[in-house]
């Protein structure tokens, strides 16, 4: 059996890629681990500023997969996502490294651990659905799904239509609940699942922080350069945080304070949603961030 991944996992802005790194400086350095990405908009190439994503020369050496792999016309995809980073994983253990899974895309986290399936799609069928929501709004499908899967429609917000419309669609092919397609605790890799318990005061404030570090960091120009490859046609990758309020100061829409301050509401938000994501799973070791933290982490994976 494999050594177990470790996971490093939990709400944006808490530590997660340092603690990483540090955490294969334990395990000593890039000859002995390597990073695979758990973060749904990291995949992008040229979403760097507005993702926090690690440049090359902050690494360490440790080399990292998943990352720069989509074009930001493209649609980011779990079922895709899982058969490419499962095989990342692979080659990590296959040369004697220990694989590091780090992000906090719940369900790219599970895709890679858990045991998870992902029902086909039906095209046409989808493109119906969408253009229902478009047209009747998308609390008129949710409603449906309240109907059809009270389950499922419990854990999708009324307003991401892109959950609404894929938990419609597998309802219609499969005649099954979409929520029966849900993962549920049992992994398929064995695996050490780790958080930082950053109280929620110190991330409010670590969150507004790096959101003025993106905007005087190149956010804007880099949005800029994004819309000039595609960034608009973008299904995915334009709704991102940070490049959605970008996009709309470029466009004359917000000034560069207002999108501050909607670049930091809308991360805070995201950072509960993945907190309440993650700490639904009991397998998370949530640790405080003090004392020889990536120690612990070893400590835990040790036991």
């Amino acid at each position: 059996m494999p050594a177990p991944v470790i996971a490093v996992v939990g709400p944006t802005a808490t530590g997660k890629s340092d603690l990483a790194l540090d955490v294969a400086d334990l395990l000593g350095g890039p000859d002995a681990a390597e990073v695979v990405n758990a973060d749904a908009m990291q995949l992008y190439r040229g979403m760097d500023v507005g993702t926090a994503k690690l440049p090359p020369h902050e690494r360490r050496g440790v080399a990292h997969h998943q990352l720069d792999v989509l074009d930001v016309t493209d649609e980011a995809s779990v079922a895709a996502y899982q058969g490419h980073a499962r095989a990342d994983v692979a080659s990590v253990h296959g040369r004697g490294r220990r694989a590091l899974l780090v992000g906090g895309s719940g369900l790219y986290v599970r895709a890679v651990l858990d045991e998870l399936e992902f029902p086909g799609t039906d095209p046409e069928l989808r493109r119906r659905l969408e253009a229902r929501a478009e047209q009747e709004g998308t609390a008129t499908l949710h409603a449906e799904l309240t109907a059809r899967d009270p389950v499922a429609a419990a854990q999708i917000l009324p307003s991401n239509t892109r959950r609404v419309v894929r938990a419609l669609e597998v309802v219609e092919l499969t005649g099954r609940p979409f929520s029966a397609t849900l993962p549920k605790h049992r992994y398929h890799l064995p695996a050490v699942q780790v958080a930082i318990d950053v109280p929620r005061e110190d991330l409010d404030r670590r969150i507004a922080a790096r959101a003025r570090a993106m905007l005087d960091g190149g956010l804007l120009d880099e949005t800029r350069d994004l819309l000039a490859a595609g960034l608009a046609e973008g299904r995915t990758a334009s709704r991102a945080v940070g490049y959605a309020q970008a996009i709309a100061v470029l466009e004359g829409r917000m000034d560069v304070d207002d999108a501050h301050a909607a670049i930091t509401t809308a991360t805070r938000q995201l950072a509960r949603r993945q907190e309440k994501w993650f700490r639904r799973d009991p397998r998370v070791h949530w640790l405080a961030p003090t004392g020889d933290l990536p120690g612990r982490v070893l400590d835990l994976v040790r036991a």
